[in-house]
C-alpha cells in the first residue's frame, strides 16, 4: 500500500537519516541515501545563501546561518558532479564510513537532485545548472539516472524553468512539486510564502507543467501547535489534486510524508505513523488510481538537513 519506513531501527536507518549538505570539500554536491528515491541521490545545493520563496514552519534549515557563498560556479559544479558520480559508479563511495552501512538494495544511483537549502528554480542560472547535470551523467555513461527537481512550485512559470524543461524531458528529468495545503488560509499558515504567493498560483504552475509531463507531488503533513491538519483541509487538498488532473495535469505519484528532521520552528511536529497512514488512505481513495506512498517521521533527531 505504499508504506515506506522512515529509517528508524531498520537496516541502514542511520545512513538514511544522514542528509548532511557537506561531502568531502565540495561546495555544492552532497550524495545522500534517500528513502524517497530508494537509493543514492546526488544532491545539488543551488542555494548556498539559503534563498527561498517559502518559509515553511516545518523547514529544518536555519536561515540565520549563511555559508558565505553568493553564487554558483558552474565549472566547479561540473567537477563535483563528475567526482560524485564516478565514486558512486565505481563502488568506492560505499567504502566511506558515512556510506558503509548502506543496505545492498540501496546501493544504486537513482538521481541527480537539484534541491538544497532553498528553492532551486528561483535562480536565473537554473537551466544552466540542469544542463550541467545532464552533461555530467551523460559523460559518466549514466543515461538511466534521473534528474530530479525538488521544488515548491512557486517559480515553475519562470523563464529559466521554461528553458530547462526541454533539457529535463530529454534526460529522464522529473519535477517533484510541493503541495502541502488545500486552502489559502492553511497554505499561508504552513508554507508562509514570501512574497505572498497565492495557493492558486502554485496550483496553476503545477498544472501547466504537468500537462506536458507527469509530475510527482510531495506533500508534507505535520502537526501545527499540536494539531493535525483538520479533515476539511485534507478534503480541500484532495480536491486540488483532482483539479490538477481535471485540467489535464498528469500526476505520476503522490508522496505523503511528515517531519523526519528537527524543524527550526518548534511549533511544527511529526504526525504519528498510524495517523499518517489514515491520512494517506484518505488521499489514496480520492486520487485513485494514482499511487500514494507514505513516509514516516523519526523518534531520534537525525543529522543534517534535506
Amino acid at each position: 500500500m505504499g508504506r515506506m519506513a522512515g529509517g528508524g531501527d531498520s537496516p541502514g536507518g542511520e545512513v538514511i537519516r544522514d542528509h548532511r549538505r557537506q561531502w568531502r570539500d565540495c561546495l555544492y554536491v552532497y550524495p545522500v541515501i534517500s528513502r524517497r528515491a530508494k537509493g543514492l541521490s546526488v544532491g545539488v545545493n543551488l542555494n548556498p545563501q539559503k534563498e527561498c520563496t517559502f518559509a515553511c514552519r516545518y523547514c529544518q534549515i536555519d536561515r540565520r546561518i549563511r555559508r558565505g557563498l553568493s553564487t554558483v560556479d558552474l565549472p566547479t559544479l561540473r567537477r563535483e558532479l563528475a567526482l560524485a558520480l564516478e565514486e558512486a559508479a565505481s563502488g568506492r563511495l560505499w567504502a566511506e564510513e558515512r556510506f558503509a552501512r548502506t543496505p545492498p538494495d540501496l546501493r544504486r544511483i537513482h538521481d541527480v537532485a537539484l534541491s538544497g537549502d532553498g528553492e532551486p528554480t528561483c535562480l536565473e542560472i537554473f537551466d544552466r545548472a540542469v544542463a550541467v547535470a545532464a552533461e555530467a551523467k551523460a559523460a559518466a555513461g549514466l543515461d538511466e539516472v534521473k534528474i530530479v527537481v525538488i521544488t515548491n512550485a512557486s517559480c515553475l512559470a519562470s523563464p529559466q524553468v521554461a528553458r530547462a524543461l526541454p533539457i529535463l524531458d530529454a534526460h529522464r528529468g522529473e519535477i517533484w512539486a510541493k503541495l502541502d495545503a488545500g486552502t489559502e488560509a492553511y497554505f499561508q499558515r504552513l508554507n508562509r510564502p514570501d512574497p505572498k504567493i497565492p495557493l492558486e498560483e502554485v496550483i496553476g504552475n503545477i498544472t501547466a507543467v504537468a500537462r506536458g509531463r507527469p509530475v510527482v507531488i510531495q506533500t508534507l503533513l505535520c502537526r501545527l501547535d499540536g494539531q493535525n491538519p483538520p479533515p476539511e483541509e485534507i478534503d480541500a487538498y484532495c480536491r486540488q489534486l483532482q483539479r490538477i488532473r481535471d485540467a489535464g495535469g498528469q500526476i505520476k505519484l503522490v508522496q505523503v510524508h511528515t517531519i523526519a528532521r528537527s524543524p527550526a520552528d518548534p511549533s511544527a511536529s511529526a504526525i504519528p505513523d498510524e495517523e499518517l497512514d489514515a491520512l494517506a488512505d484518505t488521499i489514496r481513495a480520492a486520487v485513485a488510481p494514482v499511487p500514494v506512498e507514505a513516509y514516516y517521521g523519526q523518534d531520534v533527531p537525525p543529522q543534517g538537513q534535506r
